[in-house]
């Protein structure tokens, strides 16, 4: 386990310029030229993407109910590529959700596509990433993260969940609607990974998942679905969905105070968590590419809700990390944590 108290002395301006210097150069050894016949990327290209989802066989049944209410029927679909919002990456990749929900500019996925390109700014063949957003409208996080391991030349694809960025409607940002739209936003995030299949310059080999805040709750589900993802990284987030709700503080007390405005609270509140609580389908995600980085003093996630996800999910030592933070000022520990991933994602293993 890494030193995490070391390393929290390090936070004055010129250590943290030089630990982003250290992300920034690791980048030259971790991508390969692409393929001949791969180029050009451009806005308006489209690709044939297949889903692979292949949940199997599950004999909790507890499980296999969710499962049911998660999954769907594969097939294919089409993956396009537009141009970006400014600074929004290099292109902004579009496909239909598994979800419908009859509503269009909700059922478009879009993520981010923030390119890997050498120094002469050519696109290179790479590993991927997939960057499931916190909670905050603007996506900060989610963001700083995709451009962070874009630096270290893998090509990062922030997904922009339902009701957020470009998939801004009135029935997305409904609370009354929230578990509904978290259980779309699984689907479109399981399915992304097939997506990004589909792109030229992708190492297919290694697709990886990310997920902080809200964003890790649903990475967790969807690492209980299959194992289509080779990578899964879940920061700050955990398991007990309705304990989170219930008795964490400030965004989780304000989203506890608008569902309670909406009618939606105890016996009904365990209902809709239930949808998608991540330890229904925890036995189910690979302890050996699956890493957990939770705060230990959380107050909007409780330590107990993460310590829970990497008990059921049998995390081994190593996999799942106790940072000395809360919620907010493990920022500070994002390049060390980014350098983390960049290693499991280039490393050894399938």
């Amino acid at each position: 386990m890494p030193n995490w108290n070391t390393f929290c002395q390090m936070t004055s301006r010129r250590n943290e310029r030089a630990k982003w210097g250290i992300i920034m150069c690791l980048g030259c050894v971790v991508a390969y030229p692409a393929r001949a016949g791969e180029f050009p990327i451009v806005a308006g290209s489209t690709y044939t993407a297949q889903d692979t989802l292949s949940c199997g066989e599950e004999p909790s049944e507890d499980a296999q109910q969710c499962l049911a209410a998660l999954r769907w029927v594969p097939s294919q679909f089409t993956v396009r590529c537009d141009k970006p919002e400014e600074g929004c990456g290099n292109f902004l990749v579009r496909y239909p959700s598994p979800i419908d929900t009859r509503d269009p500019a909700n059922d478009l996925v879009a993520m981010e596509w923030y390119v890997a390109r050498d120094t002469e700014k050519n696109i290179l063949r790479a590993p991927a990433i997939v960057i499931v957003h916190e909670s905050g409208r603007n996506m900060t996080v989610g963001r700083m993260i995709a451009r962070g391991l874009a630096g270290l030349k893998m090509h990062t694809f922030l997904i922009q969940l339902p009701g957020y960025g470009v998939r801004k409607t009135d029935a997305a940002r409904d609370v009354a609607n929230t578990f509904e739209i978290l259980k779309q936003g699984v689907a479109d995030v399981r399915r992304a990974r097939d997506a990004v299949a589909a792109l030229p310059s992708i190492d297919t080999t290694k697709i990886g998942l990310q997920g902080t805040s809200l964003g890790g709750f649903v990475t967790a589900t969807v690492a209980g679905l299959d194992h289509g993802y080779n990578r899964i990284f879940i920061l700050l987030a955990g398991g007990n969905l309705h304990e989170v709700i219930e008795q964490g503080a400030r965004d989780s007390a304000s989203l506890r105070d608008q569902l309670k405005a909406a009618g939606i609270e105890g016996t009904r509140l365990r209902e809709l968590t239930r949808t998608i609580e991540p330890l229904r389908l925890a036995h189910r995600m690979d302890p050996q590419t699956t890493w957990l980085y939770y705060g230990e003093f959380d107050d909007v996630v409780p330590p107990a809700c993460s310590q829970a996800l990497a008990k059921a999910a049998r995390l081994p030592d190593g996999h799942h990390i106790q940072l000395p933070v809360d919620h907010y000022s493990g920022i500070v520990l994002l390049p060390k944590i980014l350098l983390e991933i960049y290693q499991a994602m280039t490393g050894p293993g399938d």
